[in-house]
Protein backbone atom coordinates (compact mmCIF):
# COMPACT_ATOMS: atom_id res chain seq x y z
CA UNK A 1 0.00 0.00 0.00
CA UNK A 2 2.90 2.00 0.73
CA UNK A 3 4.55 1.85 -2.31
CA UNK A 4 1.19 2.08 -4.43
CA UNK A 5 0.37 5.15 -2.70
CA UNK A 6 3.70 6.78 -3.30
CA UNK A 7 4.29 5.51 -7.40
CA UNK A 8 0.36 6.65 -7.97
CA UNK A 9 1.69 10.39 -6.75
CA UNK A 10 4.89 10.27 -8.43
CA UNK A 11 3.18 9.67 -11.60
CA UNK A 12 0.27 12.39 -10.92
CA UNK A 13 3.16 14.96 -10.17
CA UNK A 14 5.49 13.86 -13.08
CA UNK A 15 2.58 13.96 -15.21
CA UNK A 16 1.28 17.27 -14.12
CA UNK A 17 4.94 19.06 -14.46
CA UNK A 18 4.88 17.43 -17.92
CA UNK A 19 1.91 19.40 -19.74
CA UNK A 20 1.55 22.40 -17.22
CA UNK A 21 5.55 23.47 -17.25
CA UNK A 22 6.86 25.67 -19.85
CA UNK A 23 10.24 25.92 -21.14
CA UNK A 24 11.27 29.80 -21.38
CA UNK A 25 11.76 29.92 -25.08
CA UNK A 26 14.26 33.16 -24.66
CA UNK A 27 16.61 31.23 -22.38
CA UNK A 28 17.03 28.43 -24.86
CA UNK A 29 20.31 28.70 -26.48
CA UNK A 30 20.36 29.21 -30.25
CA UNK A 31 22.80 25.87 -30.62
CA UNK A 32 23.02 23.09 -28.87
CA UNK A 33 25.65 21.91 -26.58
CA UNK A 34 26.18 18.64 -28.94
CA UNK A 35 25.34 17.25 -31.92
CA UNK A 36 25.17 13.61 -30.88
CA UNK A 37 26.63 10.71 -28.70
CA UNK A 38 30.00 10.57 -30.28
CA UNK A 39 30.68 14.56 -29.72
CA UNK A 40 29.57 14.38 -26.18
CA UNK A 41 31.74 11.82 -25.51
CA UNK A 42 34.87 13.63 -27.06
CA UNK A 43 33.64 16.84 -24.97
CA UNK A 44 33.51 14.34 -21.94
CA UNK A 45 37.04 13.34 -22.68
CA UNK A 46 38.59 17.00 -23.74
CA UNK A 47 36.85 17.75 -20.00
CA UNK A 48 38.78 15.64 -18.44
CA UNK A 49 41.73 15.45 -19.55
CA UNK A 50 42.31 18.99 -17.91
CA UNK A 51 45.00 19.20 -15.00
CA UNK A 52 42.87 20.65 -12.94
CA UNK A 53 39.73 18.47 -13.42
CA UNK A 54 42.14 15.19 -13.58
CA UNK A 55 43.21 16.16 -10.23
CA UNK A 56 39.92 17.66 -8.57
CA UNK A 57 38.43 13.58 -9.93
CA UNK A 58 41.38 12.29 -7.99
CA UNK A 59 40.78 13.82 -5.24
CA UNK A 60 36.66 13.42 -5.25
CA UNK A 61 37.30 9.05 -6.28
CA UNK A 62 40.00 8.48 -3.36
CA UNK A 63 38.53 11.32 -0.11
CA UNK A 64 35.75 8.94 1.38
CA UNK A 65 37.21 6.30 1.51
CA UNK A 66 37.98 6.58 5.29
CA UNK A 67 34.72 6.80 6.49
CA UNK A 68 33.53 3.96 3.45
CA UNK A 69 33.48 0.73 6.01
CA UNK A 70 31.89 3.04 8.59
CA UNK A 71 28.84 3.81 6.00
CA UNK A 72 29.08 0.54 4.62
CA UNK A 73 28.90 -1.92 7.92
CA UNK A 74 27.88 0.03 10.99
CA UNK A 75 24.24 -1.28 10.26
CA UNK A 76 25.09 -4.93 9.29
CA UNK A 77 26.85 -5.11 12.15
CA UNK A 78 24.28 -3.85 14.70
CA UNK A 79 21.63 -6.46 13.19
CA UNK A 80 24.14 -9.08 13.19
CA UNK A 81 24.39 -8.03 17.00
CA UNK A 82 20.83 -8.24 17.55
CA UNK A 83 19.11 -5.02 17.26
CA UNK A 84 16.14 -5.71 15.21
CA UNK A 85 16.08 -4.59 11.64
CA UNK A 86 12.58 -3.25 12.02
CA UNK A 87 14.19 -0.98 15.03
CA UNK A 88 16.78 0.51 12.74
CA UNK A 89 14.20 1.18 10.07
CA UNK A 90 12.20 3.36 12.42
CA UNK A 91 15.58 4.85 13.27
CA UNK A 92 15.62 6.42 9.76
CA UNK A 93 12.06 8.03 9.93
CA UNK A 94 13.42 10.75 12.07
CA UNK A 95 16.23 11.18 9.64
CA UNK A 96 13.54 12.25 6.72
CA UNK A 97 12.66 16.31 8.14
CA UNK A 98 16.32 16.68 8.82
CA UNK A 99 17.62 15.62 5.12
CA UNK A 100 14.72 17.94 4.12
CA UNK A 101 16.64 20.66 6.21
CA UNK A 102 20.19 19.97 6.40
CA UNK A 103 20.60 21.73 2.23
CA UNK A 104 18.73 24.54 2.81
CA UNK A 105 20.80 25.38 6.05
CA UNK A 106 23.98 24.53 4.84
CA UNK A 107 23.37 26.24 1.31
CA UNK A 108 23.79 29.77 3.00
CA UNK A 109 27.38 28.28 3.74
CA UNK A 110 28.73 27.32 0.42
CA UNK A 111 26.98 29.96 -1.56
CA UNK A 112 30.53 32.08 -1.21
CA UNK A 113 33.38 31.88 -3.74
CA UNK A 114 35.22 28.51 -1.80
CA UNK A 115 32.12 26.31 -1.17
CA UNK A 116 35.22 23.39 -0.70
CA UNK A 117 35.86 24.78 2.57
CA UNK A 118 32.75 23.48 3.91
CA UNK A 119 33.46 20.31 2.45
CA UNK A 120 36.92 20.11 4.13
CA UNK A 121 35.99 21.44 7.61
CA UNK A 122 33.00 18.47 7.61
CA UNK A 123 35.37 15.93 6.73
CA UNK A 124 37.23 15.46 10.44
CA UNK A 125 34.31 14.96 11.90
CA UNK A 126 32.96 13.05 9.45
CA UNK A 127 36.07 10.43 10.57
CA UNK A 128 35.47 10.75 14.10
CA UNK A 129 32.17 9.43 13.64
CA UNK A 130 33.66 6.30 11.92
CA UNK A 131 35.05 5.36 15.37
CA UNK A 132 31.54 6.20 17.30
CA UNK A 133 30.09 3.72 15.16
CA UNK A 134 32.59 1.51 16.00
CA UNK A 135 31.90 2.35 19.56
CA UNK A 136 28.03 1.49 18.77
CA UNK A 137 28.75 -1.50 17.04
CA UNK A 138 30.96 -2.61 20.62
CA UNK A 139 28.81 -1.35 23.08
CA UNK A 140 25.94 -3.26 21.57
CA UNK A 141 26.33 -7.12 22.86
CA UNK A 142 27.17 -5.13 26.50
CA UNK A 143 23.93 -3.69 27.14
CA UNK A 144 21.33 -5.64 25.26
CA UNK A 145 19.12 -7.72 27.60
CA UNK A 146 16.28 -10.46 26.97
CA UNK A 147 13.95 -7.98 25.72
CA UNK A 148 16.11 -6.45 23.85
CA UNK A 149 18.10 -2.68 24.21
CA UNK A 150 17.56 0.16 26.62
CA UNK A 151 15.78 2.90 25.00
CA UNK A 152 19.42 5.42 25.96
CA UNK A 153 20.72 3.11 23.76
CA UNK A 154 18.10 3.53 20.47
CA UNK A 155 18.65 7.76 21.48
CA UNK A 156 22.75 7.30 21.34
CA UNK A 157 22.13 5.40 17.76
CA UNK A 158 19.86 8.42 16.29
CA UNK A 159 21.21 10.92 17.82
CA UNK A 160 25.41 9.45 15.99
CA UNK A 161 22.76 8.64 13.03
CA UNK A 162 21.75 12.99 13.10
CA UNK A 163 25.29 14.13 13.47
CA UNK A 164 26.71 11.81 10.91
CA UNK A 165 24.12 13.30 8.27
CA UNK A 166 25.20 16.97 9.01
CA UNK A 167 28.34 15.72 8.10
CA UNK A 168 27.43 14.21 5.48
CA UNK A 169 25.01 16.41 3.54
CA UNK A 170 27.98 19.07 4.49
CA UNK A 171 30.25 17.40 2.14
CA UNK A 172 27.70 16.32 -0.16
CA UNK A 173 25.99 20.03 -0.79
CA UNK A 174 29.72 21.43 -0.79
CA UNK A 175 30.65 19.28 -3.65
CA UNK A 176 27.63 20.31 -5.47
CA UNK A 177 28.00 23.63 -5.34
CA UNK A 178 31.58 23.89 -6.16
CA UNK A 179 30.87 21.46 -9.47
CA UNK A 180 27.64 24.14 -10.11
CA UNK A 181 30.64 26.96 -9.96
CA UNK A 182 32.93 25.31 -12.30
CA UNK A 183 30.91 24.17 -14.54
CA UNK A 184 31.63 25.80 -17.78
CA UNK A 185 27.65 27.85 -18.65
CA UNK A 186 28.28 26.99 -22.39
CA UNK A 187 28.59 23.18 -21.39
CA UNK A 188 26.84 23.20 -18.35
CA UNK A 189 25.16 19.49 -18.10
CA UNK A 190 27.68 17.55 -19.86
CA UNK A 191 29.88 19.06 -17.36
CA UNK A 192 27.86 18.97 -14.16
CA UNK A 193 27.09 15.42 -14.62
CA UNK A 194 30.54 14.43 -15.52
CA UNK A 195 32.03 15.96 -11.91
CA UNK A 196 28.36 14.24 -10.30
CA UNK A 197 29.33 10.66 -11.82
CA UNK A 198 32.95 10.82 -10.32
CA UNK A 199 31.71 12.48 -6.98
CA UNK A 200 28.58 9.09 -6.84
CA UNK A 201 31.67 6.71 -7.90
CA UNK A 202 33.85 8.09 -5.21
CA UNK A 203 31.24 7.45 -3.01
CA UNK A 204 30.53 3.70 -4.19
CA UNK A 205 33.88 1.76 -5.07
CA UNK A 206 34.97 2.37 -1.34
CA UNK A 207 31.48 0.95 0.13
CA UNK A 208 31.87 -2.37 -1.95
CA UNK A 209 35.80 -2.66 -1.49
CA UNK A 210 34.93 -2.20 2.55
CA UNK A 211 32.19 -4.83 2.16
CA UNK A 212 34.45 -7.45 0.12
CA UNK A 213 37.18 -6.55 3.18
CA UNK A 214 34.23 -7.50 6.08
CA UNK A 215 34.91 -11.04 6.19
CA UNK A 216 38.34 -11.59 5.67
CA UNK A 217 39.48 -8.91 8.70
CA UNK A 218 36.93 -10.30 10.86
CA UNK A 219 38.24 -11.98 13.81
CA UNK A 220 36.35 -15.20 15.22
CA UNK A 221 36.66 -17.25 17.73
CA UNK A 222 36.00 -21.06 17.67
CA UNK A 223 34.23 -22.47 21.15
CA UNK A 224 35.10 -25.99 21.95
CA UNK A 225 37.58 -26.51 18.94
CA UNK A 226 41.57 -25.26 20.37
CA UNK A 227 43.68 -24.25 17.31
CA UNK A 228 41.32 -23.88 14.90
CA UNK A 229 40.80 -19.84 13.72
CA UNK A 230 37.68 -20.53 12.08
CA UNK A 231 38.71 -17.62 9.78
CA UNK A 232 36.95 -19.34 6.65
CA UNK A 233 33.63 -19.23 6.38
CA UNK A 234 33.83 -23.83 5.70
CA UNK A 235 35.64 -23.76 8.65
CA UNK A 236 33.19 -21.64 10.66
CA UNK A 237 30.43 -24.04 9.57
CA UNK A 238 32.59 -27.04 10.78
Amino acid sequence: DFLFFWGAVFLVTTTLVAFLKKENQELIPAKEETKGITDTYRLLFSIIKMPAVLTFCLLILTSKVGFSAADAVTGLKLVEEGVPKEHLALLAVPMVPLQIILPLVISKYTAGPQPLNTFYKAMPYRLLLGLEFAFLVWWAPKVKHEGGFPVYYYAAVVLSYALHQITLYSMYVAIMAFNAKVSDPLIGGTYMTLLNTVSNLGGNWPSTVALWLVDPLTVKECAGAQGHTCATAAAAEV
